[in-house]
């Protein structure tokens, strides 16, 4: 008698889903002229009743089953998309932090994303490289990584490169700047300029750069002439071990070179030099920047001279390098 009378309530329910559903397709078509007209309300009534009515299939007349199976489909991946949903994102930054990464790209049009990313944080500004990249417009490029990588982090503290940087004047007479780096936090320790460098100076500006620092273990230098054996018989006697590249091989000397190649590109292009004072001035600036204000992608965004990270007080900048680039602070109430 409890199976019959389940049976019993069971199919009065499937037909009384059958007329609804009937009821239905009636409707559609009452509504429609010519071509069919079904709305997403009539879409989600045939989902739904297909998981409630059993013979949906033998009473759907006005449309095909695989169309309802497709809505349904659709439907799935409308509720789980929705289900899915991405409800938290990275915070957003203030509109001051927008405004002055904006500003720092106009005023310094030399300078990639990591150079900006390196001066907000040292503002105190907790950002990302990737959100700096959003709102600056201009991309400038950046070279490729260094070679000897593992000779170089082992003993970075006990290496100095040294390079010389031809400067043309004004009237096309060249100049010979040499740049000695140390290695180990990028800084330049010492450089001069001469229209004629010999063996014999350039042993003296070994000298000069070595006279109030402990002498490193390894130079690195290339082939160039203007060395001279005078020059090896003293840094040889100084206890350092001298390291020639190869022949025409200036990526074994990366770090003097990537360095050269920034003072070109940061400065030396877009000044006209007058003579060897005038180039010696010039460089001083730039070398003062370069060593305590301007940030690193090698250094973790932090200057050879380690910045502090300023929090409190209002931004300022300071023109440095001859007005190309700006130094942003901040200055105390």
């Amino acid at each position: 008698m409890l199976k019959f009378l389940i049976n019993f309530f069971r199919a009065r329910t499937q037909l009384q889903f059958e007329i609804v559903f009937l009821k239905k397709q009636l409707e559609i078509l009452n509504r429609s002229n010519k071509k069919l007209q079904i709305l997403n309300r009539d879409r989600l009534f045939f989902t739904v009743m297909k998981r409630i009515f059993g013979n949906w299939k033998e009473s759907l007349v006005i449309i095909k089953p695989e169309t309802v199976i497709n809505w349904h489909r659709k439907g799935f991946k409308l509720y789980w998309g929705w289900k899915s949903r991405h409800t938290r994102g990275r915070p957003k930054i203030s509109k001051e932090q927008i405004d002055l990464i904006k500003q720092m790209a106009k005023d310094n049009p030399l300078w990639g994303i990591p150079r900006i990313h390196g001066e907000i944080m040292k503002l105190g500004f907790d950002i990302s490289e990737s959100t700096v990249m959003r709102y600056v417009t201009k991309k400038n490029g950046r070279t490729s990584g260094q070679r000897w990588k593992i000779f170089l982090k082992n003993h970075s503290a006990e290496i100095v490169s040294i390079d010389f940087l031809t400067v043309p004047t004004y009237n096309f007479k060249l100049m010979y700047v040499l740049i000695f780096l140390s290695h180990e936090r990028r800084r330049i320790i010492h450089f001069n300029v001469s229209s004629h460098p010999t063996s014999e100076w350039s042993t003296q500006q070994l000298k000069n750069a070595l006279y109030d620092s402990d002498s490193p273990k390894f130079l690195i230098r290339d082939r160039d002439t203007k060395f001279g054996s005078l020059f090896s018989q003293t840094v040889s006697d100084c206890g350092i071990r001298e390291i020639v590249t190869a022949y025409r091989s200036p990526w074994q000397n990366g770090y003097c070179e990537r360095v050269i190649g920034s003072i070109r590109r940061e400065f030396l292009d877009h000044v006209i030099v007058i003579n060897e004072n005038h180039l010696r001035k010039l460089l001083k600036e730039y070398f003062h920047y370069y060593n305590y204000q301007r940030t690193h992608l090698g250094l973790e965004k932090d200057s050879p001279e380690s910045r502090p990270v300023q929090v409190i007080g209002k931004i300022e900048k300071m023109a440095v390098a001859n007005g190309l680039h700006n130094y942003y602070y901040r200055k105390a109430a």
